[in-house]
């Protein structure tokens, strides 16, 4: 049999973090993140971009379009509002 195992505070706490470049910010307290990522095809190697777009709560309502901002994940407050935004990274530039 094996040792029952034990969960610690730190290993609960480890939160996923990503970076990315907000996308929309129409919507109140909230923002879509898109996050960019580099794969290589299975077959021919050829390295391929592939976006992801989140939407992300933003409690202040503080972020705009353009800004490069961290999002972790968090409860869900909506049916597809499951991450949080942490800070702002970069500032987009102004329009």
């Amino acid at each position: 049999m094996k040792p029952a195992m034990r969960r610690t505070s730190s290993a609960m706490a480890t939160k996923s973090e990503m970076q990315g470049l907000v996308v929309s910010d129409k919507m109140d307290k909230s923002v879509v993140v898109a996050i960019e990522r580099k794969v290589r095809h299975g077959l021919y190697g050829k390295t391929q971009r592939r976006t992801s777009k989140f939407v992300a709560h933003d409690e202040e309502n503080a972020v705009k379009v353009g800004d490069r901002v961290a999002i972790v994940e968090g409860r869900p407050m909506s049916r597809r509002k499951r991450w949080v935004v942490t800070r702002v990274v970069e500032k987009g530039r102004g329009v």
